[in-house]
């Protein structure tokens, strides 16, 4: 579950070890009797009483800190880790109190769990009630209830998981989310079109649908059409993206679009492809492709061809080949 690997991504970030947390390397500056406020770091103590605890060995906040920041050092992160993560490991050396248990709730808005094996999206992200950014890419996720996901989130990136029925993810989905990304899924049922409408997702700004199975052009963009806010999308992959007018008719028939497959829209390219949309006639069902194989080495030549005797036993071999193409 989702719930199973963010707790162990922060046993990863070793938030309560050193050079974080609280210890014998730091604990005179958290003391009671140091800080009218437990948790925090030390403000309005005795100068001298810090130099003291300093002088007894303990580390200072700056040389924890760079401990943490230098790429050469064995309590560095790899390089793959998020920002955030950095960020959550400073805050475990300036004020550890607030990333110790369940403080770690009201701070966190971002949570990136990536090519970690993850099947359920579970209830336990409902604690993250500040949660606004969930990029859960590379997984092994089928089905996702939109009922377990924060309420504030505004980025939801489901790219490379087995994503095939919207169904679920729109039966409660967050209101402000302006970010959905679904590329490299398994949608393309045209059932599935009517759930990316303005009814579901309201405040849409970017929606990513790249490299799935969608085939009807003219069903999907007279849904994707009530999206008032959408600016990005991407396509590229399906089927529908071979149609011969496909990149023109979309132009036209989504006026507010700003980025199609990565390729900004200019002011040419809408006049160009003006009234386009009006022409659905020309949206042909079918696309070409043209193949050449230049050379094929290392399989045996079947034209040579063994003379045989009438009446002769001798065994005959036979070849044949078969050339597979995959989209």
């Amino acid at each position: 579950s989702v719930s199973a690997a963010f707790w162990e991504h922060l046993r990863h970030l070793g938030l309560q070890d050193f050079p974080c947390g609280l210890g014998s390397w730091n604990k005179s500056r958290f003391d009671a009797h140091l800080s009218p406020c437990r948790g925090q770091s030390g403000l309005g103590a005795d100068p001298a009483r810090q130099e003291e605890a300093v002088l007894l060995g303990e580390e200072s906040p700056e040389a924890l800190v760079e401990l943490l920041r230098d790429r050469h050092s064995p309590w560095a992160l790899p390089p793959d880790c998020s920002p955030q993560d950095q960020h959550l490991r400073e805050m475990a050396v300036l004020v550890p109190k607030l990333v110790c248990g369940s403080n770690i709730f009201q701070i966190l808005r971002s949570l990136r769990i990536v090519g970690k094996g993850v099947e359920e999206v579970d209830r336990g992200l409902l604690q993250l009630h500040q949660l606004e950014e969930l990029i859960l890419s590379a997984n092994q996720i089928s089905r996702i209830t939109s009922a377990n996901l924060p309420r504030a989130l505004k980025v939801l990136e489901l790219c490379c998981n087995a994503v095939a029925d919207l169904q679920d993810l729109c039966t409660q989905p967050p209101p402000e989310l302006q970010h959905l990304g679904l590329g490299y899924n398994r949608l393309g049922s045209p059932s599935q079109d009517k759930y990316l409408t303005a009814a579901f997702w309201p405040n849409l700004v970017s929606l990513d649908l790249s490299f799935n199975n969608f085939m009807d052009l003219l069903g999907l963009v007279s849904q994707l059409s009530s999206l008032q806010k959408l600016r990005v999308l991407v396509l590229q992959g399906n089927p529908l993206a071979l149609i011969p007018t496909y990149r023109g008719f979309l132009v036209d028939s989504l006026p507010k679009l700003s980025i199609l497959d990565d390729i900004h829209i200019g002011p040419d390219e809408r006049h160009q492809f003006h009234g386009l949309a009006r022409q659905p006639e020309l949206i042909r069902s079918e696309a070409r492709v043209v193949v050449s194989i230049g050379e094929i080495k290392g399989v045996p030549d079947p034209s040579p061809r063994q003379q045989l005797e009438v009446g002769s036993k001798a065994p005959i071999i036979t070849y044949s080949y078969c050339v597979t193409y995959e989209f």
